[in-house]
């Protein structure tokens, strides 16, 4: 620290807070980052397998789950994904679109941390790591005195960019929701967002012999269905078509899972039944699906009928357990593994412009900490930078 004073503090040097940082200090503020951490952006860096999946072509609003849906609104529309994509291309750094919109960097992540580091560096950001928060005091309007293993600091602007819960190898906590509360800010109830489901115990020793097998799929609740790909995993269901339903799941309720959702299986069988009578079931569904998959979900004396021997009825059961599966998860891995944290800051309490706390002056919020929570498939780092930029016009 070169002294105790910044005119913008932010706590947290992930996605947001460094987008914040850089749009703040192109305005000319002096501009502070903290983090706990031993380096800047560590969740972009594992993210995407370790090619971040920094942004998506189709983002909209309807992309995100919110208690308001309509807060995330106005950020994405100011600051959209052609923005970061341009910024990305300033810079060189290739990339290419994997499915659904999709953007993965052709290198590492990396790149899209360096290239952050690289445009705080040139207005002049200073960012200090292994840096732990005690305490913060609001003095008055416009300033904050934090306590930290630095020493004191007081600001005019505190942005909160410290994330969710997600992860917390990384170092995710709860200490945003914590200075939300402080300043009597309500934040909804948290829950495990993009995350793999677990199965009941008898469920999970039926099918953990799929371990390892993804099929194309849809998958949905009553509300909403997601097509991608399902992974059976030793404890339950993964894949992102999970992950996606997972942040819409309640637990209790059951998923609804169509594991052919090219073929109407009713239809299908009626016609080759007419054609290939003496064809035995498990035949007929070895065009579609595994020998395993077939024998974990249809028993031997039906999958080993020929079509001739089989009623119309067991044609109806034999498509409705494949295009229409329902089962109940557990519950899900958790935090462990979650990509999102659902919840968070009430956005009701928050300006969707400015991203400032409406009725503390100066206290802003951005990213993950707030009750917005996107699709997986790079919307969460778009909102990252969206929300980071906006507060960044006017801290």
């Amino acid at each position: 620290m070169k002294n105790n004073t910044a005119e913008v503090v932010i706590i947290g040097a992930g996605a947001a807070g460094l987008m914040c940082a850089i749009e703040a200090g192109k305005r000319h503020r002096k501009v502070l980052v903290l983090d706990h951490a031993n380096k800047a952006g560590k969740k972009i860096l594992m993210s995407g397998g370790g090619r971040c999946n920094f942004t998506n072509y189709h983002v909209t609003a309807d992309n995100f789950i919110s208690h308001n849906p309509h807060f995330c609104k106005s950020a994405l529309s100011r600051y959209t994904q052609w923005d970061f994509i341009d910024l990305v291309q300033q810079h060189h750094i290739p990339f290419h679109e994997k499915t659904l919109g999709q953007l993965f960097c052709d290198g590492a992540s990396k790149e899209i941390v360096e290239m952050l580091l690289k445009e705080c560096a040139k207005i002049g950001v200073e960012i200090q790591l292994n840096t732990h928060i005690e305490t913060i005091e609001h003095k008055s309007d416009h300033h904050f005195k934090l306590h930290t293993t630095l020493g004191e600091i007081h600001c005019q602007s505190l942005v909160i960019a410290s994330g969710g819960l997600s992860i917390p190898t990384m170092g995710a906590s709860s200490f945003g929701y914590k200075i939300a509360e402080q300043f009597g800010i309500k934040v909804w109830p948290t829950r495990a967002g993009l995350v793999a489901l677990t199965l009941h115990p008898e469920d999970k020793e039926k099918f953990s012999i799929l371990s390892g097998i993804s099929v194309d799929s849809v998958v949905s609740t009553e509300t909403i269905s997601f097509r991608e790909n399902s992974l059976f995993t030793h404890r339950g269901l993964s894949g992102p078509a999970i992950l996606q339903i997972s942040s819409y799941w309640t637990p209790g309720e059951a998923i609804t899972i169509n594991l052919l959702p090219t073929v109407d299986l009713l239809s299908h069988l009626k016609s080759a039944q007419q054609q290939y009578p003496q064809r035995q079931l498990k035949t007929i569904l070895a065009d579609y699906l595994s020998k395993r998959f077939i024998e974990v979900f249809l028993e031997p004396r039906i999958a080993e009928k020929n079509l001739a021997s089989l009623s119309y009825r067991e044609f109806e059961g034999i498509a409705k357990t494949l295009n229409a599966w329902i089962i109940r998860p557990n519950g899900t891995e958790g935090y462990r593994t979650a990509e999102v944290t659902l919840g968070g800051v009430d956005c009701d309490a928050i300006s969707s412009k400015t991203m400032e706390a409406l009725a503390v002056k100066g206290l802003y919020f951005i990213g993950e900490v707030l009750d917005v929570a996107g699709w997986l498939g790079g919307y969460n780092f778009q909102w990252a930078w969206s929300s980071g930029w906006a507060a960044g016009q006017v801290v």
